[in-house]
C-alpha cells in the first residue's frame, strides 16, 4: 500500500511539472515501482560454482538443485592428473561463488594456483572429507593418499557431505534444501553399492583381477576383493617400464585371465601391449571394455553422471570376467551395447 501511494504523489508532480521534467520523473517512477516489486538479485540469482571434475560438477548439481549453476572444468575424456588451467578457468574460478575441487594431488598441476585462491574466495577440497583412517596412503611419496576415493559409493558419500556443506556455508537460506536434496542422493548411492557387491561377487574368485591402464582402481579392489593391477601407477604422469609389462603378461598368462580394460582418459597403448605379449604366449586375452576412471561418460547421458559412471564399471568388469551382471546395469539405464 506504502509503494502505491508514493506512486500515486509522484504521478501528481508529474502532472502538474514541464514536459521534460514529466518524461525524467516518469521514468524514476516507473523505475521505482520495478526496484520495489521486484526480489533482489542476491535471492533469486544461482549460486555460481566452479568444480575441477565431472564427479564433483554432477553432486554439486544434484544436491544444489536449481539454487546452482554448476560448471565443471574438466569434461569427459580429459585427465586431471595433468590438466592445466586455461585463461577461461582462471576467469571462470575467479568470479565463481564457490569453487570445488577435490585435493588429496589429483589436481595436481593446479594445486598451488587454487591455494592462493583460497586465500581470498571460497575454495574447499571436498575430496579430503574422506577420513584418513579410510584413504589408501602413497607408495612412494609420504603424506599422500590415492586420491581416486569416487571409486566406491560408499566413500563417496562423504564427499557429497563436504559439498553440502560448502553449499549450505554459501547459501544459508537454502541449506535444509541441500540436507534433504543430499540424503535422496545419497540413499542412490547406498543403492548402487549394494548393487556392486553383489555383480562383483559373482565373478569366479579367481578371475577377480582387475588389469587396467593406471592405478585408479585400489578403492575398488580394496571394496569388492579384486587384486588390481595398474600398468601405470597412481598418476598418469608416470611411465610403465618394460619388467612391468612383463610381469603383467606373466600374470595374465599363469591365471588365465581372460579380459583387460581399457580407461577413458589414457591412452590404450600399453594395454595392446599386453594383449600382444598374451598372445605370443599362447594366451588370448581381449579388451573386456572401456572404464571411466578419472572422467565420466557425455554430458547429458546416464553414463555422464556419477551413479550410471559407476553403474557402467561395475556392470562391464562383472560381465567380462564371467559374472552376470544385466546388461543394462542396475536399473536398466545403461546405454545398449555400453
Amino acid at each position: 500500500m506504502r509503494i502505491i501511494l508514493i506512486f500515486i504523489l509522484m504521478l501528481h508532480r508529474i502532472a502538474t511539472s514541464s514536459p521534460l521534467t514529466r518524461r525524467r520523473a516518469l521514468g524514476l517512477a516507473l523505475g521505482a515501482v520495478a526496484l520495489t516489486s521486484r526480489p533482489s538479485l542476491a535471492q533469486t540469482a544461482p549460486l555460481e560454482v566452479v568444480a575441477t571434475t565431472g564427479m564433483i560438477a554432477d553432486a554439486a548439481r544434484v544436491v544444489g538443485g536449481d539454487h546452482v549453476q554448476v560448471r565443471a572444468l574438466m569434461g569427459p575424456g580429459i585427465d586431471p592428473h595433468s590438466y592445466r588451467q586455461t585463461r577461461s578457468d582462471i576467469a571462470a574460478l575467479a568470479r565463481a561463488d564457490l569453487v570445488l575441487w577435490h585435493g588429496l594431488y589429483l589436481e595436481a598441476q593446479m594445486e598451488e594456483f587454487l591455494l592462493k585462491l583460497a586465500a581470498r574466495s571460497p575454495v574447499v577440497a571436498v575430496g579430503e572429507a574422506v577420513p584418513e583412517s579410510a584413504r589408501i596412503a602413497h607408495e612412494d611419496y609420504e603424506g599422500r593418499y590415492d586420491p581416486h576415493v569416487w571409486m566406491v559409493p560408499e566413500l563417496w558419500g562423504a564427499v557429497v557431505d563436504r559439498i553440502t556443506e560448502a553449499l549450505s556455508a554459501a547459501r544459508p537460506e537454502s541449506a535444509q534444501l541441500f540436507v534433504a536434496n543430499a540424503a535422496r542422493y545419497k540413499d542412490d548411492l547406498a543403492r548402487l553399492n549394494i548393487y556392486a557387491k553383489d555383480v562383483l561377487a559373482s565373478v569366479p574368485e579367481p578371475a577377480r583381477v582387475l588389469v587396467t591402464a593406471h592405478d585408479a582402481f585400489g578403492y575398488f579392489g580394496r571394496a569388492y576383493g579384486y587384486r588390481v593391477e595398474g600398468i601405470q601407477g597412481l598418476s598418469t604422469e608416470s611411465e610403465a617400464g618394460l619388467a612391468r609389462i612383463r610381469d603383467l603378461v606373466d600374470l595374465l598368462v599363469s591365471r588365465q585371465i581372460k579380459a583387460v580394460f581399457v580407461e577413458s582418459t589414457v591412452s590404450d597403448r600399453n594395454i595392446r601391449a599386453l594383449i600382444e605379449g598374451a598372445a605370443a604366449q599362447g594366451h588370448e586375452v581381449i579388451v573386456g571394455g572401456e572404464l571411466f576412471s578419472d572422467a565420466m561418460g557425455t554430458p547429458g547421458t546416464y553414463e555422464g553422471s556419477y551413479l550410471g559412471m559407476i553403474d557402467h564399471n561395475v556392470t562391464t568388469i562383472a560381465a567380462a570376467l564371467g559374472g552376470t551382471a544385466p546388461s543394462r546395469g542396475m536399473d536398466g539405464n545403461l546405454s545398449a551395447g555400453g
